[in-house]
């Protein structure tokens, strides 16, 4: 018997250096190790061996799979006392992740063995007859008649003990499952607070800024514009991502505020609906319309009204006003309207208080006024937006950037930037002070770097989310699954080609934030219509959808 199992030790044996489910050398990455004997040499060849060597591989594979495995759990805490806390809790989650993956091998090993062993003993038995060899089935048949003898007793003992048994190694086990879970919540949370790099930069501190900011420029711009027959600006309404509470990566926080415009006296303001198609989305034409200024009682000769009195409406066509100023033709211009914005922050400055400790640069924009302020190592990024207000209703058309490639300077998006930083406001309002979600939603945006998703995309997501899934189950502990629902939504969404705008045809927002009946109405813009449009684009989308998945794991597993 020794000798027969000696003999098959001139054969190279395959042991696994990589994990797998299964320790098959044609289905694995398999190092080979041949190991010689000195008494190989001296044994004939014998068919069955192989069978033999089949259940001495497996033997050895589990063996080896468990000494790797007890290695990785207990390196951590071999090393543990020579490093610093933080690193050895962030080794203690990994151990833990690749322990519960190794379990999960070994269970998916030993299902898969099982037959094979059943085929091994067979063999070693028809070996051993084949040979005659009397001391061999001797040995066969006794660990044979052993584990029979095992089963019969544990089969004789009383239920009652049995079921006992049970419930004791249930309960153990159950035990033992929660402890593992709170050990790696305990580990999961600390990665999550204080390896991942969240911006350092306070938000808060600076939306209040930018608030205090605009608040000086619009009262000096009411100041410059009292006696002119420009548009007046009205309060800045913060909105983005720094005003709804997150920011995807500290270098590019922008405090983005919407400055709405009315028109000046004896105008008003028309929208007008583009229906070319040529342009995603919801967009519209600003008409400047003329109306009397006159008396309702009566017109009279002092009053001088455009409508009324030609001769004025021309002698004001000679000078700058806001008509040869500020619109092509009788629409209102973006380009202009924003050259103008730039002029009137130049003159309004120096007024300013902030103009005594901060440094003022502006920065180029086609379509908005964005400048930078600095004040030592503080810096402060505003981009500052204009529009008009959609009746009496949280949505505007503005001046923000469209997906054309070319926008003529006269279309005016519809934005809902308003509407959605007022979502966000009102989650907060309901939220526990320990929600997560906006962090969620930052993890998110840090791992879309150089991915074809843009972060309002997520963003949309995460919104659509937070209207289903109840805002008290966005605590820290709940991460991972809200992590998974996200990738979930998007990887449903990328398969039936659509994602629907989230304010857009939404009848269950919230009533508090107003609306326009045909905003509410209205089909929800594709937010995935290039996608349906170009299968190459789809395929590409999808192979993003796996990098970003991997990249998310690595941020949690390794906190970068």
């Amino acid at each position: 018997m020794v000798l027969l199992l000696l003999g098959q030790w001139d054969r190279p044996c395959c042991l696994p250096v990589a994990l797998g489910p299964s320790p098959s050398c044609s289905t694995s990455p398999l190092l080979p190790f041949v190991l010689p004997s000195p008494l190989a040499p001296s044994l004939p060849f014998n068919p069955t061996q192989p069978l033999l060597s089949l259940l001495l591989q497996a033997m050895a594979a589990k063996m080896f799979l468990l000494v790797l495995l007890q290695t990785i759990i207990q390196y951590p805490q071999m090393v543990g006392d020579r490093l610093d806390e933080d690193t050895r809790l962030h080794m203690e989650l990994r151990a833990e992740l690749l322990d519960r993956e190794m379990t999960r091998l070994l269970q998916e090993l030993e299902q898969s063995n099982l037959e094979r062993s059943v085929r091994a003993w067979g063999a070693l038995l028809w070996a051993a007859l084949q040979q005659g060899d009397f001391w061999a089935l001797a040995v066969v048949l006794g660990l044979l008649l052993w584990l029979w003898l095992v089963c019969r007793r544990r089969s004789h003992e009383p239920d009652n003990n049995g079921q006992e048994e049970e419930e004791d190694r249930e309960d153990h086990e159950d035990a033992n499952e929660e402890e593992e879970e709170l050990t790696f919540e305990n580990a999961l949370r600390w990665v999550l607070v204080h390896l991942i790099k969240w911006p350092v930069q306070d938000l808060k501190r600076g939306c209040k800024d930018t608030t205090v900011l605009m608040e000086n420029f619009t009262f000096v711009f009411g100041l410059l514009l009292s006696d002119s027959s420009y548009p007046v600006p009205q309060r800045a309404i913060g909105v983005g991502s720094a005003f709804e509470g997150w920011s995807p990566r500290e270098e590019d926080v922008v405090y983005s505020v919407l400055v709405p415009l009315t028109p000046p006296p004896g105008h008003t303001f028309h929208l007008e609906m583009d229906t070319s198609g040529y342009i995603p989305g919801r967009n519209f034409f600003i008409r400047v319309e003329p109306v009397c200024t006159c008396p309702r009682e009566q017109q009279d000769d002092n009053v001088l009204c455009s409508l009324h009195h030609p001769e004025e409406e021309q002698r004001r066509n000679e000078e700058p006003n806001f008509l040869n100023t500020l619109c092509t033709g009788s629409y209102l211009d973006v380009e202009k309207t924003a050259r103008w914005f730039y002029q009137l922050v130049r003159a309004a400055w120096p007024a300013l208080p902030q103009s005594h400790s901060w440094q003022l640069v502006l920065l180029p924009s086609s379509r908005c006024c964005k400048f930078k302020l600095t004040r030592g190592r503080q810096s402060l990024t505003v981009e500052l937006l204009f529009g008009v207000q959609v009746g009496n209703s949280d949505i505007y058309v503005s001046s923000q950037h469209t997906e054309a490639l070319f926008t003529p300077s006269t279309v005016w998006p519809e934005t809902y930037a308003v509407a959605e930083m007022k979502f966000f406001r009102h989650i907060a309002n309901q939220a526990p002070r320990d929600s997560w979600h906006l962090k969620c939603l930052q993890l998110l945006a840090c791992a879309l770097v150089g991915i074809g998703f843009s972060t309002y995309m997520m963003k949309t997501i995460v919104m659509h989310l937070l209207n289903t899934i109840p805002v008290s189950r966005w605590h820290k502990r709940q991460v991972l699954q809200r992590l998974g629902d996200t990738m979930e939504y998007l990887r449903g969404s990328l398969e039936e080609k659509r994602l629907d705008h989230f304010v857009v045809g939404n009848r269950t927002f919230p009533q508090e934030i107003l609306l326009p009946t045909d905003v509410k109405t209205a089909e929800p813009p594709n937010l995935f219509h290039r996608l349906a449009q170009d299968p190459a684009a789809h395929t590409q989308a999808m192979r993003e959808y796996q990098e970003l998945w991997g990249r998310i794991q690595r941020i949690v597993l390794y906190g970068r």
